[in-house]
């Protein structure tokens, strides 16, 4: 009899191509708001008993951010494509649209609503986990009917053959999936799934259901589940690794969670990609520009509330408290280490000696939940290559920050990082210089810069 360990133990290998970056992103089954980049032609004729729905869809598509992953970059809307990268090989997005040749156009809504919630294709194959059709299983019927109208109706069909995945045979074979699908998919949720006033529970079925957070923001095991879907222990929503990025831990720990945050900031953020002690960056950046800021604000607002009532991972951690030794130090060139000196050289015209930055435009250092992670992988990535803060309606300068790997070796880096993950009032682990190196392999980073022995 084949047992549980033996399953995954077969899994491990094909489940590596599905730990792809699945975004940040959350639905609403009310509002109507439109989806700038991504609003697409709605079909003449569109039966009038649908077009309610349609509009409805269109919403949940946009705060779904469906189209990050089904768009290759300057493709047609929803057409697939978009390369997603595994250890083993590239995965390659589906089209969507409602061409029958090519897309989903000959889908059924029981057909759309088995791959969307239970990660079954048309064809019965079993989908790559890069679909969170885990998360999804917790979409109610009646928001799927709702996005199968919009994606039927809403969608142009664009004649767009799918690719295979560039991922060598047998690691290619999808069967091990279907056994990992019943390991780890749950239960598709019914229309009882009430609907209720409380912005708590509202925030809750967003967070669990359609935005899919936890695919980012929750560590993975072995066979690549995510350790929980849902907030009954200390794994859900606590921070995982990927594409090249920490997705920070969304639970109440004052140092490195949102502990320290209020609602208004959380939805700050997810409205204007900036508040005035962070940035969005990454994947996040563009979560942002393309789907959570079109959200309502009573959607931002049930998300955050919901946030706010995870408890911390590390219970009792105290606040952090300014420390201004260092800026003083700064001040007056007593400061003489590697870290400090790089410092000044390199970010302190943006960052302040101070550490506090210029809020909305520069990010905050001194006591910054990014800072204080544990991983450092977020802050060595950004150093080297940089990154840019998303343009939205309330908030359009492109604010950006250049990468430093043609400019400063991997132990300027570590010291540089070192300094500030220890300094005003932070207090975050060294850096390493191998972790540095590490990370600027992973992420495609210039070699570090060569330099002078007296240098």
């Amino acid at each position: 009899m084949t047992t549980k360990k033996h399953l995954q133990v077969a899994l491990v290998s094909s489940m590596i191509a599905g730990a792809a970056w699945a975004g940040y992103a959350f639905a609403d089954n009310l509002a109507s708001t439109p989806v700038a980049g991504a609003a697409v032609t709605v079909v003449a004729g569109i039966p009038a008993d649908q077009r309610q729905l349609v509009q409805q869809g269109q919403y949940l598509a946009s705060a779904g951010d469906c189209i990050a992953c089904h768009t290759a970059k300057g493709g047609k809307p929803f057409a697939g494509g978009l390369g997603i990268a595994s250890p083993i090989g590239k995965i390659y997005s589906t089209n969507i649209t409602p061409d029958k040749d090519t897309g989903i156009g000959n889908y059924t809504l029981e057909d759309f609503d088995k791959a969307l919630r239970r990660g079954i294709a048309k064809n019965g194959v079993t989908l790559y986990p890069a679909m969170p059709y885990v998360s999804y299983a917790k979409v109610k019927p009646s928001d799927v009917k709702a996005l199968y109208a919009y994606f039927m109706y809403g969608v142009q069909p664009a004649p767009q053959a799918n690719k295979a995945a560039d991922i060598p045979w047998p690691l290619s074979t999808r069967w091990p999936l279907s056994f990992w699908r019943m390991m780890y998919a749950p239960p598709v949720v019914t229309d009882e799934l009430s609907a209720s006033n409380d912005p708590v529970l509202r925030g809750k079925y967003l967070v669990e259901g359609l935005a899919h957070c936890s695919a980012c923001h929750t560590p993975r095991a072995v066979t690549l589940q995510e350790r929980s879907l849902t907030d009954d222990g200390k794994w859900f929503l606590s921070g995982g690794v990927i594409d090249g990025y920490l997705a920070k831990s969304l639970r109440g720990d004052a140092n490195d969670g949102l502990g320290s945050w209020s609602e208004a900031e959380i939805v700050e953020l997810l409205k204007s990609g900036r508040t005035a002690h962070s940035a969005a960056f990454g994947g996040m950046a563009e979560v942002v520009e393309d789907s959570t800021q079109h959200m309502s604000d009573a959607d931002l607002t049930a998300i955050a509330r919901y946030l706010k009532t995870l408890a911390p991972v590390a219970a009792g951690q105290k606040a952090m408290v300014y420390d201004d030794s260092a800026a003083k130090a700064l001040r007056t060139g007593s400061g003489r280490g590697n870290g400090a000196l790089t410092f000044l050289d390199n970010c302190a015209a943006c960052h302040r000696t101070t550490g506090n930055g210029y809020g909305g435009t520069f990010p905050k250092l001194a006591q910054s939940t990014t800072i204080n992670t544990a991983d450092p992988t977020s802050l060595i990535h950004l150093v080297l290559l940089g990154g840019q803060m998303p343009s939205t309606r309330t908030a359009p300068t492109h604010y950006g920050m250049p990468g430093f790997d043609d400019r400063l070796t991997d132990r300027d880096v570590a010291d540089v990082l070192t300094f500030v993950r220890s300094s005003w009032g932070n207090h975050a682990p060294a850096v390493s210089a191998e972790q540095v190196a590490k990370v600027r392999r992973a992420v495609g980073a210039a070699g570090q810069p060569k330099r002078a022995e007296n240098d």
